[in-house]
């Protein structure tokens, strides 16, 4: 039975080829983004799911209020760990490490200038996540030890077994020396992770330097650095509100930082939470997997309403067939079967279509898809689900046609009745067009207005200037000669082609921020600082209120504040804070000038306009270098000049590697996930319309073969083309602006909701939805043109000749 089901699919399948291929293109695009995000959201789920009592690990992060704006941070203080070992009870590990940020390494005749995934840790770290040893003792209690995975130590030591490499040295930035005492299996074998270290150096190491102790502020309660990270893994039963209670009291002890507080976050909630993030690996969006997921819903949505269009609109097709069988004994069930038969052959026969473009999709879209997502049909769960979705399609897409078509009485289908239901039928269609050119429309307009919002943010006033300004950076681990840094900036000053440049702690606009406390007549606030030398402000030409800029002083450090911290501190006139003494600590603080509101974070953020903000001296700490160059001077001519600075670079730094960054790409670069958003709206606004559209070809299709004989006889009383191609079209116009009016309203409230996450936002113009309508009215006339004008041009006698 099932055999003859196939043979008659097959061969209706031949029979309708127009039909049967506007179908199989309308799934394969359904199922293939559905395959694809499929990949995407296994991947992005299958992270750190191997650890034991992985569901009990927790990483310590804290929260609190800065600008009136709840903050999360993954920062915790050093001193932290030892303290909740010494005070809490609850867990069966602490795990305290810092991120050794890319040191230069020297390992047998090989030196790495920036290795990364290197870290200072202790036992605790690697007991956590259970690492198998292969070589050696995993041990990094005493001081100058070191554990390589297996990745590195081959790296390290590509001729030498694991066991050969035990005892080798490893020099750090030419000062931090270590023997490797173990090697450990490579994490990523048992499963993607978010723990993408490699290189682990004994946190008694650091604590045993001078210098390293120092600089990562590991005796500070109140440095908070997100280069430190904390891990708890609980015992069994105990509860995680209880264990945050006893880190409340903890905080409230040491004073860790006044206001805030320390929280618990799962382990399962590491991969997908971007406000606190990892350290090296990106972390997944929620959201975004969620819209990546609606995204292929509505695309085999499309899919299975043309099928359903097209199915149903044939029906008067295959009504003789169907009352044949009835008159033979095929009970409804049989045809419900047949019909479903037919359409899990289609829905096969894209789904093998599906897969064959899947890796092209995958390398076409590699700008938005994880690096580790790899495409493999014979892996199991990649069967299954296409199993899965194969029998899900058919079901969607051909039960509604089966019962209809198979409902029919074979009397009054065999006498050429008219069939009941049929106007109804024909409504139900044109719902499912508008439901379809609803979704096309919402997509065309989100693309207009992602596209808009992106060019505004790029042209923003941001409140200095961000043309023709690059900057680069020495190590902040080996640089420790301040000297030298001065010495190369004088160098770089007396160059031709060189405008201006100076020594900063950051850019004025980075991803990075710096806090601090300031004390004004008893009133302590949060402030952003940043710092940088007498010409800082002048070289990104940020103005002045009132004031001057600080100047170079021994004796006390003067600052410059912005116009919103002129107001947190009560003034409202900028000349009244000159003079005015701001508390650091101890230390006391002049405020010497007030400049003009800068924008200091990508304003991607909400809430992040403009902060509270301080401007000081630099310090020996400023390791960014900026240079200002002739903005009126072409790209070329600035070629010579970065090169000369390049040479003076590696003079002064011949072990270091110069990468000169451009300010405005960096801001730019800020925005990838827009444009990228952009670009993926681009190509599903292209798929919705060419679905939709091909859709809409095929019931046209249908119209004009119904109603051969009604445009014949006009043509023969004297209808023009022109008139003949408009009756064919204003049905189908009509349900397009049914869609746009459908369309407009929740596009313009997703949007205008979707625009709250950003500080600095454009207005939804009318003309976005205006030429949004229009566009999408003038797609719709072009696909249906393509019959309707080729059926009003037909010959009349064609066919008339039977009447």
């Amino acid at each position: 039975m099932f055999k003859n089901y196939l043979t008659i699919a097959w061969r209706n399948l031949l029979r309708n080829k127009a039909f049967s291929i506007i179908n199989i293109l309308g799934l394969s695009i359904g199922i293939s983004s559905a395959l694809v995000i499929y990949f995407v959201a296994h991947y992005d789920n299958s992270f750190d799911r191997f650890e034991q009592g992985g569901d009990r690990i927790y990483r310590v992060v804290g929260k609190g209020t800065f600008d009136n704006r709840v903050i999360h941070y993954r920062a915790t203080p050093a001193p932290l760990g030892d303290a909740i070992r010494a005070n809490l009870s609850g867990a069966e590990d602490v795990s305290s490490f810092r991120y050794y940020r890319e040191p230069r390494t020297a390992a047998g005749n090989v030196t790495f200038k920036s290795q990364p995934n290197v870290i200072f840790a202790d036992n605790h770290y690697l007991n956590l996540l259970s690492y198998k040893t292969l070589a050696g003792s995993a041990d990094l209690t005493e001081p100058g030890r070191v554990v390589l995975d297996a990745s590195r130590a081959r790296l390290y030591f590509p001729r030498e077994s694991y066991h050969d490499i035990i005892g080798q040295r490893i020099t750090y930035n030419d000062s931090v020396v270590a023997t490797v005492s173990g090697v450990v299996a490579d994490l990523d074998e048992r499963g993607n992770t978010d723990f993408s270290f490699r290189e682990f150096v004994s946190l008694a190491t650091m604590l045993d330097n001078k210098y390293l102790r120092e600089q990562n502020s590991w005796d500070e309660w109140g440095n908070l650095m997100s280069d430190q990270q904390l891990f708890v893994r609980l015992g069994k039963g105990v509860r995680p509100s209880v264990f945050e209670a006893g880190l409340a009291r903890l905080n409230a002890k040491y004073q860790v930082h006044k206001g805030h507080e320390l929280e618990l976050q799962p382990l399962s909630d590491i991969h997908f939470n971007s406000q606190l993030g990892t350290i090296e690996n990106p972390s997944a969006d929620k959201s975004a997997l969620f819209n990546l997921v609606l995204i292929a819903v509505f695309l085999l949505l499309l899919g299975c309403i043309n099928f359903i269009n097209l199915t149903t609109a044939q029906a008067t097709r295959r009504a003789r067939e169907i009352g044949v069988r009835k008159t033979m004994g095929s009970s409804r069930g049989d045809l419900v079967r047949q019909f479903l038969c037919e359409t899990f052959v289609l829905t096969t026969l894209a789904t093998a279509l599906s897969l064959a473009v899947t890796p092209f999709l995958l390398r076409t879209f590699s700008g938005f898809i994880p690096q580790g997502v790899r495409f493999s049909p014979a892996q199991p769960y990649v069967l299954a689900f296409g199993a899965i979705l194969v029998c899900a399609v058919s079901l969607l897409a051909g039960f509604y046609p089966a019962m209809v078509l198979s409902s029919w009485k074979p009397v009054q289908v065999l006498k050429g009745q008219v069939i009941p239901g049929d106007r109804g039928k024909a409504r139900i269609r044109q719902s499912l067009t508008v439901f379809q050119f609803v979704i096309a429309q919402a997509f065309v307009i989100a693309t207009f207005a992602v596209s808009k919002q992106i060019n505004f943010l790029l042209n923003q006033d941001v409140g200095f200037q961000k043309e023709a300004v690059f900057g680069f950076r020495t190590s902040f681990y080996t640089d420790t000669a301040y000297g030298r840094r001065k010495i190369l900036l004088q160098q770089i000053q007396q160059l031709p082609g060189v405008s201006k440049a100076g020594l900063a702690s950051d850019m004025p606009l980075s991803s990075r921020a710096m806090l601090t406390s300031v004390t004004f007549n008893g009133v302590e606030t949060d402030v952003e600082i940043k710092s940088g030398d007498t010409s800082y402000l002048g070289g990104f030409h940020i103005a002045l209120l009132a004031g001057r800029a600080p100047v170079d002083a021994d004796a006390s450090k003067e600052v410059v504040i912005n116009e919103t911290y002129l107001h947190v501190l009560g003034f409202k006139r900028p000349q009244e804070a000159i003079g005015q003494l701001l508390s650091f600590g101890d230390e006391r603080r002049p405020i010497v000038g007030v400049m003009k509101d800068i924008y200091v974070h990508p304003m991607n953020h909400a809430g992040s306009l403009v902060k509270p903000l301080i401007f000081t001296e630099g310090d020996e700490r400023a390791h960014q270098f900026f240079v200002k160059l002739p903005g009126t001077a072409a790209m070329d001519s600035w070629t010579p000049t970065i090169a000369r600075i390049e040479t003076l670079f590696k003079t002064a730094y011949p072990n270091e590697d110069f990468e000169p960054v451009f300010l405005d790409d960096v801001i730019n670069n800020f925005y990838i996930k827009e444009q990228k958003t952009e670009k993926l709206l681009g190509w599903t606004m292209g798929v919705t319309i060419f679905i939709s559209c091909i859709g809409l070809l095929g019931l046209v299709m249908y119209t004009t073969r119904q109603r051969v004989k009604e445009i014949g006889v006009r043509k023969v009383l004297g209808a023009s083309v022109t008139s003949i191609v408009r009756l064919l079209s204003t049905e189908f116009v009509r349900l397009v602006a049914i869609a746009f009016a459908v369309a407009a309203p929740l596009s313009w409230w997703a949007l205008h909701r979707w625009l709250q996450n950003y500080a600095v936002r454009t207005e939804l113009s009318w003309w976005v939805f205006a030429i949004s309508g229009a566009g999408m009215i003038l797609i719709a006339l072009a696909t249906l043109s393509l019959q309707t004008v080729r059926a009003a041009r037909a010959n009349p006698v064609d066919s008339l000749r039977n009447e």
